[in-house]
């Protein structure tokens, strides 16, 4: 049984957060000792107290912090570190990743091993400073083959880098949901329902799902299409939707998180334009275990997770025409795009549960810690 404490510098329930629970939560039910330091206050730190998981306090965990409580909090981890007899620093993003290199306490005559999991390709950087951060690095674990190839072409050896696919709960998103509540609650009756889900912000992709969508209606001219999210866009968007006449067939959800697989239950085909701030794409992946066939550009983790014309359609460029023909393939053949997200179900299950991240991430602690190395209770 290993101790491992999960640094994150993160306050909401974006991007690295939910990936970072679900591998805790893997680690923990393997008999592991799991702590996990993140800023206090907001919705990641709920996240993770519902998810039971042992939260260490006291640490700011802000990448724009005075130089003084950046050492405060260096000087808290060392001490957690040693006080928990830490066997495992995991980082998620740049500053922990340095609080975790500069920090790590010398225990047993070597100081403890320190992973980063990049969970963007911006996130990799070339720089000198990272260089030398990079070289006191055990593991690089990477959420996309994107940024796997990075990875390995700044320095990172092939023995220390590992792809650690986007995992998604699969009992959460079960096919059991009912998706009759949120047809009701939106007046969709029996039209042909698109569903995309992302933060309303520049960048993702809506103006040209939007553009998409106006072409499908030509073909489909009942299909409804639901914009689940919230973000500094949405009244761009909403201008946008009442310029192009579309006020009727396209519905800005808001953000929903209790019901997100009633929501997705009601879809008829997932769309996503772009990755966020995670490029291992949840959202495309939580569409995927609610057995829902997937229309995306191959962008980020996209091109690794939907299996082109098998759980889905996956689009090489961002012309409208490419995006609307994908989106109206599956909406009018509905037996290919059930037959699709049953495949995406079946894929999910197989490739990216949070048990397979977990081995995956044991082997590269394995590798780090010496191959001798006890991880789950037995060698």
């Amino acid at each position: 049984m290993l101790t491992i404490l999960h640094l994150a510098t993160n306050r909401w329930w974006t991007g690295s957060a939910d990936p970072t629970i679900q591998l805790a939560r893997a680690q923990q039910a393997r008999g592991h000792r799991v702590l996990l330091a993140v800023p206090g206050g907001d919705r990641f730190e709920a996240k993770a107290r519902e998810a039971d998981l042992i939260l260490l306090e006291g640490f700011h965990l802000r990448a724009r912090l005075a130089p003084l409580s950046i050492v405060r909090d260096a000087a808290r981890l060392r001490r957690a570190a040693r006080e928990h007899a830490v066997d495992v620093l995991h980082a998620h993003h740049s500053h922990d990743h340095w609080l975790a290199v500069l920090a790590r306490p010398m225990r047993a005559g070597r100081r403890a091993p320190v992973a980063r999991t990049f969970h963007a390709l911006r996130a990799v950087k070339a720089d000198a400073a990272s260089r030398r951060l990079y070289a006191r690095t055990g593991a690089a674990l990477a959420v996309s083959r994107q940024i796997e190839a990075r990875c390995r072409a700044i320095g990172f050896g092939p023995e220390r880098v590992y792809w650690t696919p986007g995992t998604t709960d699969l009992t959460r998103f079960g096919r059991d949901a009912d998706g009759r509540t949120i047809r009701d609650e939106f007046a969709l009756g029996e039209a042909p329902v698109i569903v995309s889900v992302a933060r309303l912000a520049p960048r993702r992709g809506h103006d040209l799902l939007l553009a998409a969508f106006r072409r499908v209606l030509e073909d489909v001219p009942a299909a409804r299409l639901l914009l689940v999210g919230k973000g500094e866009a949405r009244g761009d968007l909403e201008r946008l939707v009442t310029t192009h006449g579309l006020a009727r067939q396209v519905t800005f959800t808001g953000y929903r998180d209790a019901d997100l697989p009633s929501v997705l239950a009601a879809a008829d085909c997932f769309a996503l334009m772009a990755p966020g701030s995670d490029d291992s794409c949840r959202a495309a992946l939580e569409a995927m275990a609610a057995a829902r066939p997937v229309v995306a550009r191959a962008l980020g983790a996209l091109p690794d997770t939907v299996v082109h014309g098998e759980t889905g359609l996956l689009v090489e460029d961002d012309r409208p025409d490419a995006i609307a023909a994908a989106l109206t393939t599956v909406l009018t053949d509905r037996a290919r795009g059930r037959a699709m997200g049953a495949a995406g179900r079946r894929r999910v299950e197989r490739e990216f549960s949070a048990a397979r991240s977990a081995d995956v991430v044991e082997h590269a602690y394995r590798v780090m810690l010496g191959a001798g190395a006890v991880l789950s209770g037995h060698a």
